[in-house]
């Protein structure tokens, strides 16, 4: 399964998968195969689900040392604890070929034929092991605890570095122990150890890396003599990690005391014979070319640890590039190269702490060792194909690569702490039905749905009207709803004002349009003209046509205009009604409640008078006294609501008197109204200046011959309207028709008195007095007639 999620891909192949923090746990991937009750209580076999077992039984009872494959690609040899062993297992076959034990937990071991038959082990009790096909051969030890070994072919040496400044040699071609390398440098003495040995390939020059003094000494196998000595950059290692370190430590110098720790703990030759990888104890991998003692690329493991190896990825044109490194501490393997090591092609975080991690050369596969029971194998094919032992890791990546992500979480629910503590289940905490994750645990989800009942009984009701609230909110969505206003929160009449500004353009712009069609429709060369200065004073204005026309509504520098509240425009204040002293009129002006223009000064004296009359305010004092003078507009107002078929056999007594009231009111005014009576003879210029002639009679006498000497000028304009200019007599009684001006004595009646437009007073009219019948009107029903309700006949009361 893949075990990264960068663009490379790592698939763990062997033991515990491994990635970030976020890959699957071990408990719930592992199976267990269930045994059926009075068979063997043995523990069954657990099994990783989705994971692959390249090798079958590649692992230790309890932990792993070292790993390694010999020089002819077919097998794998680890040593590991506890008991001691070592187990070899052939690759050819994927399955372990043996396992043999031993007295002490392994140092470190290697190979020296081409196969597995011939080993040297270092032990941790000081005892050299040699191994051959047949078994144990021959054991032998040494004045010091060992640290690290090697074997130079050329002259048959093996090489042992313990806590001392002494390298041993064994001579396996005589079988005795030879004189000692003595290391020692003139600027330190201070060497506690050498960590590490590397015999280079190419010219065989070996390389001792040294514990306390942070320093890399060669020595020439020919002349068994040091030939330099390579000191790493102190200060520029130790500025991060150990002078940061020894700040958190208090009363402790960091020069004094960690001065002493960088220490060399790998190095790795490359096959050119001028490039050294060499790891110290502050967690840098530093790269030399042996002509130059300046490191030509610095990498930072990241975690402070000591690098455990570092190798050299070499395969030619197969591998993904020339000169990758390795690094790895016991917590992250990362491989990098070395013109950028600022970058990494790959970074793998282990699911153990590492002990040592081997590349099979020429593959994209890495064995590593560390402390877990099963043993991890990594396969990265972006790094190199796969070993002819294990071609078919290819086709399975890539079915691996096409398979969707399992859901290994479906039968677990991730609770928090608080929420565990609702549900109830706190006590539960350090039982195995709850498994710590990250900042919570996972929960059987039976369990949880049966404690999520317990604790809210009324869940199934809630999720029911959730569910109907849902099916709801799905239905409402397909109703048609009115259009809204979007983002305009404040200042709605500054947007109505804006959006109807934008309509008026836009109903010029069609007008325009279709102006602009009727021209070339016509050929009209005005209009075309006239319609380039307006699209030129359109460009000026910059108002043209354009879905990208900004306004105050979509510009997005005034959006907060029309949503914060802070920018709401205050039209009560005094600031405003200057800057807009119209739109404060018609507002004052306008009804309660809705909008209008501005009133004329006939409106207002007419509202002025309404408003008089309703509250009698505009009566004089002499007819507030004499209240027979004035018309009571509740009493009008009853004699249209009276209705005696509603209520027969009643009286309106306050109609009764209203109407007596009137009538006595004109009897002693004694004024009788004549209403104008339209003449049908002939106009002529005599009918000016008669009150009963109408306003066409009138209008005839104007257009008379020109030789009239009426008083009188008009015209009619060329338009239709008609203007005219009246010369005043001398006396407002003479005719205008006649030629001396002279008053005209009208006919009068005895008795009368004529005064107004019409209107007479005195005369026999007046002074009959009305009968009773007339005065009052008709008190019974006409005889002999139906009512019109019901077709009988009623009795007045």
């Amino acid at each position: 399964m893949v075990a990264a999620s960068s663009d490379v891909k790592v698939y763990t192949v062997n033991g515990a998968v491994a990635g970030s923090s976020s890959s699957i746990p071990d408990w719930l991937t592992r199976k267990r195969a269930s045994t059926k009750a009075g068979k063997s209580k043995r523990a069954a076999r657990e099994h990783i689900e989705g994971s692959i077992e390249l090798i079958q039984g590649f692992e230790f009872p309890e932990a792993s040392n070292r790993i390694k494959t010999t020089r002819d690609g077919h097998h794998a040899i680890a040593t590991g604890t506890y008991k001691p062993q070592m187990r070899v297992w052939d690759l050819d076959e994927l399955s372990l070929k043996f396992e043999r034990h031993a007295d002490a937990e392994n140092v470190d071991f290697i190979i020296l034929s081409d196969d597995w038959t011939k080993t040297i082990h270092l032990q941790n009790d000081r005892t050299i092991e040699l191994h051959t096909q047949g078994g144990f051969h021959y054991r032998t030890r040494i004045p010091r605890f060992g640290r690290s070994l090697a074997y130079h072919f050329p002259s048959c040496d093996a090489l042992f570095s313990a806590s001392g400044n002494e390298i041993y040699r064994l001579n396996l071609e005589q079988g005795r122990f030879l004189n000692p390398l003595v290391l020692q440098d003139d600027e330190d003495d201070n060497i506690l150890g050498v960590n590490c040995i590397d015999i280079n390939p190419a010219h065989h020059l070996l390389a001792f890396g040294v514990d306390g003094n942070g320093t890399v000494q060669f020595w020439d196998p020919r002349s068994r003599s040091s030939v330099g000595i390579l000191r790493l950059p102190r200060n520029r290692l130790l500025q991060t990690t150990g002078r940061a370190a020894a700040s958190s430590l208090p009363g402790v110098d960091d020069t004094a005391a960690f001065a002493e720790t960088l220490s060399v703990t790998a190095i790795a030759s490359r096959t050119d014979g001028l490039s050294y990888a060499v790891g110290t104890s502050t967690g840098h991998t530093l790269l030399y070319d042996i002509r130059s003692t300046r490191p030509f690329a610095l990498k930072d493991q990241g975690y402070g640890l000591p690098v455990r190896n570092v190798a050299w990825i070499e395969g030619g044109s197969r591998m993904a590039g020339d000169g990758m490194v390795l690094s790895a501490d016991k917590k992250v393997v990362k491989i990098w190269d070395r013109d950028s090591p600022s970058s990494n092609f790959v970074s793998i975080t282990p699911a153990n702490d590492l002990n040592h991690i081997h590349h099979v050369p020429g593959s994209g596969l890495l064995l590593a060792a560390n402390e877990g029971i099963q043993m991890a194998t990594f396969y990265i094919p972006q790094l190199g194909p796969a070993p002819r032992w294990a071609s078919f890791l290819e086709n399975i990546t890539e079915e691996m690569e096409d398979q969707t992500v399992r859901t290994v979480y479906e039968d677990y629910k991730f609770v928090e702490r608080s929420e565990l503590r609702t549900l109830g289940l706190d006590h539960l905490v350090g039982t195995p039905a709850l498994k710590p994750y990250m900042h919570g645990y996972f929960v059987s989800l039976q369990l949880y749905d049966t404690a999520r009942v317990i604790a809210n009984p009324f869940a199934y009701a809630e999720h029911r009207e959730k569910l109907v609230k849902d099916r709801m909110e799905k239905l409402a969505e397909t109703r048609i709803r009115a259009k809204k206003e979007v983002g305009v929160k404040v200042n709605k009449a500054l947007a109505e004002k804006i959006e109807k500004e934008a309509e008026r353009e836009r109903k010029r712009e069609e007008r325009k349009k279709a102006r602009k069609a009727r021209a070339e429709a016509e050929g009209g060369e005005v209009e075309e003209e006239k319609m380039e200065v307006d699209e030129e004073e359109e460009e000026e204005n910059g108002t043209g046509e354009g879905e990208g026309k900004l306004t105050l509504l979509n510009d997005p520098r005034f959006k907060q205009l029309f949503e914060n509240p802070e920018f709401a425009v205050d039209e009560t204040s005094r600031e405003y009604a200057l800057m807009n002293p119209s739109a404060v009129a018609q507002k004052r002006n306008a009804p309660e409640g809705g909008k209008g223009r501005t009133k004329t000064a006939v409106e207002e004296e007419e509202d002025e008078s309404d408003k008089a009359s309703s509250d009698g305010l505009g009566e004089s004092d002499s007819e507030s006294e004499d209240g027979d003078n004035s018309d009571d507009s509740s009493d009008a107002g009853e004699l249209n609501k009276f209705d005696p078929r509603v209520r027969p056999g009643q009286k309106n007594t306050r109609v009764q008197q209203a109407y007596s009231r009137t009538r006595e009111q004109n009897r002693v005014a004694n004024v009788s109204m004549v209403p104008l009576v339209a003449q049908t003879d002939a106009a002529g210029p005599s009918r000016l200046g008669d009150k009963n002639a109408s306003f066409g009679q009138r209008r005839a006498s104007r257009d008379a011959p020109a030789g009239s000497t009426s008083g009188k000028r008009g015209f009619r304009s060329s338009e239709g309207g008609m203007e005219m200019s009246w010369v005043p007599s001398s006396s407002s009684n003479a005719d205008p028709g006649s030629a001396s001006g002279k008053p005209k004595k009208k006919e009068s009646r005895k008795g009368v008195e004529v005064f107004g437009a019409g209107m007479e007073r005195g005369g026999e009219d007046n002074a009959r007095e009305l009968s009773e019948s007339e005065r009052k009107g008709r008190t019974q029903r006409r005889k002999g007639m139906r009512s019109g309700s019901k077709n009988v006949f009623r009795k007045m009361g």
